[in-house]
């Protein structure tokens, strides 16, 4: 074995950490009969040789040698091998992917070609590992085969062939996902596959099995479910609670009247065996690879089908915008007994309503229940997710409150890195605007550092905080002009303005006038925006203000004359210092200003030749920001409704501030364009924002204001329009 690995030049390639001169000791290591040296050697091939999974040369040069140390049974441990060869050969570059890629990253995609080449031209040993006495190495050949393979029809038709004598569960799970994955990447196949998927999916078979069909059935044929497949799948899910499979690795016998389903064998067999060793034999991992193999160890420990969870996270994501379907499961997956289905479908109801629109009522009633439980990980995990609902957390409102009310320990956060912030259930309920959050957020503002995010949450409760504006007040006063001033009085400030809390007026001025040199114009800005709030109540701070106007220094002048517009409504005074603006280096610092120019309406009509131009910026938000401040300063719509259109089509993310313009106009009459727009939009069952692969906190939040927008829209506008 590994003949010729001495005569390759590893030391003049690279990997992810140097030069991989230490390749040959990794390889010799996946062959050792130590199993800590084996896991060892497999952590360093993932966190080096294919980091993150890049192919370097040294990872090309390692091929031939993975495949000699697949191919022996005497290696044990193959199946983790098979599924490094698989990662390492399964990268896809795609049409779109190629045009993307710049001459930096041609090397890397070269290396990729190869490496799939590569892997591929050795993709036959799969179907002599497809059965192997070593059942991980049956558990990894048939996505290896589905995913390398050039001969697809026969991978399908192995595929048949093996299930009716395989023992293992798990194994047979990976062949019913091979199958899905051949019939994904191969469309000619998809209607044969689905039909034995079909088949597997029908009575008579394991539950598990059944299970596992219906969620490659979703993935790559959604149209042949079963129309009742949400009961079906509950179904499946009670039989999985009350007859578990036997560990081992081995799992019932279907029907013998459903053997030409599978290929033609009468029944599974079961060979039993020894399963795992006792897990005081074992010894505790040390690498990442040691250590998710134990956390799935201690799971299937656990639970007798651990794969469940696997296999309805596929499923959910076959079912994609069958919204009601998905719900209706996710509400059954919530009653479970089983923690970990819980779990999960918290996990999953997060990921629907972040996607989708629905109606989720009962869904969210589900999730508060579990805020009671007294398992804490299941309780903080329903918390997260209603933190991120704001106004549609309102079924579970009660629970929160419950929950916030039993657990004052939890009302805030500390962390060894970072301010305090709140914790998760307060930061729902003030979402809610719920006053049963008063006293968490008292307390709060109690503490030696108040936690950062607190303003905000006082901004959702609107006059119901009014309470709280005599300790925010004592607070300010008492926060020392220092390096961490801002830190200190930026929550403390954002509460205030929220409440218009003019009381503070003095304290807001101290920290205007004295605010140090170490992101000063921070914390100005947001005694500016205090003020501001306040409007004329903070007449007081006129001098002040038109001070600071003509010589901002380290206050935004943009800030200075908002606030002092607010104040004091002097348009004589600020005009020239926002035209000015609207020459401002900074991109950002020209919006500032064009959106103050908009709040003075008609009093701004004389920059309307200005706003005109900006309506040919570069810049897609300033183009925005400009067509609204024209339509506010001259009062025609002609000009600008077009612009926000194309906005609109353009940049999805501009949908919200275009939809708040026209419920505030109520422009969108019957047949209209902007009525066809806004209709369109309130049609879509994805949310406007939904991004793949990645989220913000307030995406769901932001969705449902454009709804309201929407509809306030099209009923004819009411004002300033809804603030959830």
């Amino acid at each position: 074995m590994f003949a010729g690995i001495d005569e390759v030049d590893w030391a003049s390639m690279e990997h992810a950490y140097g030069p991989a001169d230490d390749v040959p000791a990794m390889l010799r290591g996946l062959a050792s009969a130590d199993p800590a040296e084996r896991e060892t050697a497999l952590d360093g091939m993932y966190g080096a040789v294919h980091h993150q999974g890049d192919v370097y040369a040294c990872t090309l040069a390692s091929i031939p040698f993975l495949f000699e140390l697949v191919a022996d049974p005497g290696i044990q441990d193959r199946g983790s091998i098979v599924e490094l060869l698989t990662s390492i050969g399964g990268i896809d570059l795609d049409e779109d992917d190629e045009e993307e890629i710049d001459e930096e990253e041609i090397e890397g995609a070269a290396n990729y070609a190869m490496a799939a080449t590569a892997v591929t031209a050795g993709a036959g040993i799969f179907f002599e590992l497809m059965a192997d006495e070593d059942p991980g190495v049956r558990l990894s050949a048939p996505l290896a085969l589905a995913a390398l393979h050039g001969r697809p029809d026969r991978v399908l038709a192995l595929l048949r062939e093996r299930m009716p004598i395989e023992p293992a569960e798990e194994v047979r799970l990976a062949l019913v996902e091979a199958a899905g994955r051949v019939a994904l990447r191969h469309g000619a196949l998809a209607g044969q596959a689905a039909a034995w998927l079909s088949r597997l999916a029908g009575e008579g078979f394991p539950p598990g099995l059944r299970l596992a069909a219906l969620a490659q059935l979703a993935r790559c044929a959604p149209d042949a479910l079963p129309g009742d497949v949400v009961r079906v799948v509950t179904g499946l899910l009670r039989q999985l609670r009350s007859k578990p499979v036997r560990r081992g690795g081995t799992a019932p016998a279907a029907d013998p009247q459903q053997a030409e389903a599978v290929g033609g064998v009468e029944a599974y067999p079961d060979p039993g065996g020894p399963g795992e060793p006792p897990a005081e034999e074992r010894s505790a991992p040390a690498t990442l690879v040691g250590q998710l193999r134990g956390l799935s160890d201690e799971e299937d420990t656990e639970h007798p089908a651990p794969w469940t969870a696997d296999l309805l996270r596929t499923l959910h994501v076959g079912l994609d915008d069958r919204v009601a379907e998905r719900t209706a499961l996710l509400a059954d997956q919530l009653r479970s007994p089983d923690r970990r289905q819980r779990i999960d479908a918290l996990r999953m109801s997060s990921g629907l309503v972040r996607v989708w629109r629905g109606s989720y009522g009962e869904l969210v009633r589900l999730v508060g229940e579990q805020l009671a439980t007294p398992d804490p990980q299941l309780a903080e995990a329903a918390s997260h997710v209603l933190e991120d609902l704001f106004g549609l957390a309102a079924p579970a409102a009660d629970a929160l409150a419950a929950r916030v009310a039993a657990d004052p320990g939890a009302w805030v956060k500390d962390w060894s890195s970072g301010p305090p912030g709140l914790g998760s259930a307060v930061k729902a309920l003030a979402r809610l605007g719920d006053a049963r959050s008063l006293p968490a957020l008292a307390a709060a503002l109690e503490r030696p550092e108040v936690p950062h995010d607190v303003g905000f949450a006082i901004g959702f409760l609107g006059a119901t905080a009014d309470p709280l504006a005599e300790a925010l007040c004592r607070r300010l006063g008492e926060v020392p002009l220092d390096g961490r001033a801002h830190d200190r009085a930026g929550p403390l400030l954002t509460g205030l303005a929220a409440l218009r809390a003019q009381e503070a007026l003095p304290e807001v001025l101290r920290i205007l006038r004295g605010a140090p040199a170490h992101r000063g114009e921070w914390l100005r800005t947001a005694a500016l925006r205090a003020l501001a709030a306040f409007g004329p109540a903070a007449h007081g701070a006129v001098p002040e203000l038109r001070t600071l106007l003509r010589s901002p220094g380290s206050a935004s002048a943009t800030e200075v004359a908002q606030a002092l517009w607010a104040v004091d409504g002097d348009a004589d005074a600020v005009l020239p210092v926002l035209i000015e603006g609207l020459q401002a280096e900074r991109v950002h610092e020209r919006r500032s200003a064009v959106n103050a120019l908009g709040g003075l309406g008609a009093r701004a009509e004389v920059t309307a030749p200005r706003l005109r131009a900006l309506l040919r910026h570069e810049d897609p938000w300033l183009r925005l920001d400009a067509a609204i401040a024209l339509w506010d300063v001259t009062g025609r719509a002609d000009e600008s409704v077009p612009l926000l259109l194309a906005a609109w089509e353009a940049n999805r993310h501009s949908r919200v501030r275009v939809a708040e313009r026209l419920a505030q106009s109520g422009v969108a009459g019957a047949g209209s364009e902007p009525a066809r727009a806004l209709r369109a939009e309130l049609a879509s069952v994805r949310r406007h924002n939904a991004m793949d692969g990645g989220y913000g906190s307030h995406d769901t939040y932001e969705d449902e204001k454009l709804l309201a927008f929407c509809r306030q829209a099209l009923r004819g506008g009411t004002g300033k329009g809804p603030a959830t």
